[in-house]
């Protein structure tokens, strides 16, 4: 299960030269932020990658995966 948490979380990085460093999807200019508020405002996971095709099914589950992570003060250790 950690390996999976892992590979999903990877997903998941950040670029001082985007978007000032905030946490965006697969070094695109797609921001976790804005996953999590389409979510927020009942569109379905579904709903998303339809509007979105740039994303894949395993971004959103990165995105609510790294809110858990963040929310719960979880480390978030990359090793290689």
């Amino acid at each position: 299960m950690e390996n999976i948490k892992g590979d999903l979380l990877r997903r998941i990085t950040n670029n001082p030269g985007i978007f000032g460093g905030k946490p965006i999807i697969r070094g695109m200019r797609f921001l976790v932020i804005d996953v999590l508020e389409m979510m927020a405002n009942g569109m379905s996971k579904e709903q998303i990658l339809e509007e979105h095709p740039i994303l894949e099914a395993a971004d959103i589950d990165a995105c609510l995966l790294y809110a858990s992570v963040i929310i719960n003060n979880y480390p978030i250790v990359h090793a290689a």
